[in-house]
């Protein structure tokens, strides 16, 4: 590690809370990134197939998104939602039009956290409930009420602080909870949201909050049925459904624009933030118009919906479009998800390769017949990876994931070029 690298390491742990952690036993200081690239401050350049817990969602630095925010902030920096502005509206009808079925009014705020409490405060008001079903591996964010949604120990910092709160099975095949193989489990950990609606509520559920692929729980994607039954069933006892696009949102799994679109569910309420705005510190709700008007008291988010915010978000949307991302990550997802299964092929501590689009990933484990997880393997990878110049993220329960998700602008031979580096990685670790 040089010089300057350190002296940026020592500083963060004299200055910043120990939670604030980072990748790799040597960290990397990026100073500069452009498109699908990044350069640390002793000037190495490494390829980026994480691209910022999948928010800088078209490209570090990309230019048309850059200028919209240059103009912007040389034009109107501030005024709050206290007063109307063009681009706010522009974006919010530009929002409305790309989702799905009757989603219709936003209220914008500054990440996903705020997004996700937004949601479950419309849902309790338009139900009249208090009571919210989440999903076991889920995550919401780092609250005290998203981390009550979260089922997910490693990110539970406290025990559950918002009563409530109940976690079902997600449809997690490569380790059923129920010991079942799919199709002839008949989803049973779907259907098993009937049981806990019964059991463990009042049976009048507000809301079921769900990812349509689990990101920090490691992509966890369910089977095609699993959103048509689990929806299905809570609808049936009055709630609504928050369908969680953070991470899954504006292309990312190929193919559709939004996650949910490929289970054929309408979601009551979305939220985003992430890639919405390749970069900048955006989060939105959306509902339909019924549910939406029933949040009609004072509410403010300071920042949320500023003028710069939202020239990014509309700049990043404008580009999204043009480019038809959704097509484009269903082409270099497969491209990838190839080379992936042929890296499964090939080492035996890979159990599982899931994911949609450009969201993929791989699950370590010490012996596929346990199943038992490898989350030593998992960060022998990274650092071989490093190594090689490839940043990948990780995740899971067990820390286990290798998770793969870089800008949704990344060219062929970038992804080439990062499957080759990681199977190189691979190579390097013992079976």
């Amino acid at each position: 590690m040089g010089e300057r690298s350190q002296a940026v390491i020592d500083g963060q742990q004299e200055f910043l809370f120990p939670c604030v952690a980072n990748y790799y036993q040597d960290p990397v200081v990026i100073t500069s990134g452009k498109g699908s690239h990044v350069k640390d401050i002793e000037g190495r350049e490494y390829l980026d197939f994480f691209g910022g817990i999948l928010t800088v969602s078209l490209g570090h630095c990309q230019p048309e998104v850059v200028q919209a925010l240059s103009s912007q902030a040389e034009t109107l920096g501030h005024v709050s939602t206290l007063y109307p502005t063009e681009n706010l509206v522009k974006t919010s009808k530009r929002l409305a039009k790309l989702t799905p079925g009757k989603l219709k009014k936003s209220f914008w705020s500054n990440s996903g956290t705020e997004a996700d409490e937004t949601a479950v405060m419309l849902a309790k008001i338009h139900t009249g409930r208090q009571e919210i079903i989440a999903l076991r591996h889920g995550y919401s964010g780092r609250s005290m009420l998203a981390q009550s949604l979260t089922a997910h120990s490693n990110w539970r910092l406290l025990p559950t602080a918002a009563a409530g709160v109940k976690h079902g099975h997600s449809g997690y095949c490569y380790r059923c909870p129920f010991g079942l193989s799919y199709p002839s489990c008949d989803v049973r950990c779907a259907q098993d949201l009937e049981e806990l609606i019964l059991t463990e509520t009042t049976g009048q559920p507000a809301a079921f909050l769900a990812e349509p692929i689990q990101g920090v729980g490691g992509f966890i994607t369910p089977p095609k049925e699993y959103f048509q039954i689990a929806v299905g069933i809570v609808r049936k006892y009055g709630g609504l459904f928050i369908c969680d696009e953070v991470q899954t949102g504006f292309g990312r799994t190929g193919g559709k624009w939004f996650g949910i679109e490929h289970w054929g569910v309408e979601p009551d309420i979305m939220t985003f933030a992430k890639g919405i705005a390749n970069g900048m510190p955006v989060g939105a709700t959306i509902a339909t118009e019924e549910v939406a008007n029933s949040l009609d008291g004072l509410s403010i988010s300071t920042f949320g919906g500023n003028p710069i915010s939202m020239a990014a978000t509309d700049a990043t949307l404008e580009v999204m479009e043009r480019e038809d991302i959704p097509a484009r990550s269903e082409r270099l997802g497969n491209r990838l998800r190839d080379k992936l299964e042929a890296m499964k092929d090939k080492y035996p501590f890979i159990g599982d390769v899931r994911g949609m689009g450009l969201m993929q990933a791989l699950e370590f484990v010490e012996d596929r017949k346990t199943k038992e997880p490898s989350a030593a393997k998992a960060g022998a990878a990274m650092e071989a990876a490093k190594n090689e110049g490839l940043l990948v993220g990780k995740g899971g329960r067990w820390g286990n994931v290798i998770r793969i998700a870089p800008p949704m602008l990344i060219s062929e031979s970038d992804i080439d070029e990062g499957a080759a580096q990681l199977d190189r990685a691979l190579s390097t670790i013992k079976a």
